[in-house]
């Protein structure tokens, strides 16, 4: 991974968490004068405390120059403070969404997502979705592959949608959820077969309409829409990793033609099949 990390603070030494754990603080604000992305950790009650006014001014002074600033869990409060998430949307943990509606309310808070990426400034709902968010970076920064391979090292899911719910509103019985996380599975290992809504279903063992309302519920995706993001997924992947022509890919991930996969491709991520490869294989 092309990445250098320095972990800075208002006071660099050795700082306590809240978790009990001691962290030593290598470096001072002026870090984030180097930095290309800045991660915010989530801090213990933000609802009453804000952060120091030389962190604020040196968060600024990064997003000011072209640095990205990236919020996990009530991190998004120290954003918040800086006035950049005035007008945009963000996240942060459910038990605090309230909390920052009432201490920022020109902030367009959404409680249920997990992530959300407003470009130069992104926040996430909590620990986990950290992770979740740093994928979503990896994809943007580095490629499917790389964030593939980065969440099989963390045993974590390879990607789940910044629009998924931070919980299921209903407790889904477990069986169904095991039932509908195999479904899922088992459709991403024939991505070039025809995949339909009833196709799903049947796996499942439940009606269409069942499954649909559930799996929007769990994913934040319509089946055929996570059925489509999954094929461009592969789509890039093998991009990246392949020499396979544009029309042999659309055959692979069962799109069919070469003309189908620029179309969704395009709408999907905003470019070509051609520019993305150019973009992600770097010459190897």
């Amino acid at each position: 991974m092309p990445y250098e990390v320095r972990v800075c603070g208002a006071t660099p030494g050795l700082v306590t968490g809240g978790d009990g754990l001691a962290y030593y603080v290598a470096h001072g604000l002026d870090a984030l004068a180097w930095a290309d992305i800045v991660f915010v950790p989530g801090y213990r009650f933000p609802d009453r405390d804000d952060p120091p006014q030389a962190v604020v001014e040196a968060l600024i002074a990064a997003h000011d120059r072209g640095a990205r600033l990236a919020a996990i869990s009530t991190g998004a409060f120290a954003l918040a403070a800086t006035g950049l998430l005035d007008g945009r949307r963000a996240t942060t943990h459910w038990h605090y969404t309230r909390a920052l509606v009432a201490r920022h309310p020109l902030v367009q808070v959404d409680e249920n997502v997990l992530f959300v990426d407003e470009g130069s400034v992104l926040t996430s709902a909590g620990a986990a979705s950290g992770i979740d968010l740093c994928l979503h970076i990896l994809r943007g920064d580095l490629g499917v592959a790389a964030s593939n391979h980065a969440a099989r090292r963390l045993v974590a899911a390879p990607y789940r949608s910044g629009g998924q719910a931070q919980y299921v509103p209903r407790s889904v019985p477990e069986p169904l959820g095991e039932r509908f996380a195999a479904t899922r599975e088992w459709a991403l290992h024939r991505l070039g077969e025809p995949l339909t809504l009833d196709t799903l279903a049947r796996r499942a063992g439940v009606s269409p309409r069942t499954f649909s309302r559930r799996f929007v519920e769990e994913t934040g995706y319509t089946p055929m829409q996570w059925v489509m993001r999954a094929r461009i997924d592969l789509a890039r992947e093998l991009l990246e990793r392949s020499q396979r022509s544009v029309e042999q890919i659309a055959t692979d991930v069962g799109l069919g033609t070469g003309a189908n996969l620029r179309l969704h491709f395009q709408r999907i991520l905003g470019t070509t099949p051609s520019e993305y490869r150019r973009t992600f294989t770097r010459g190897e």
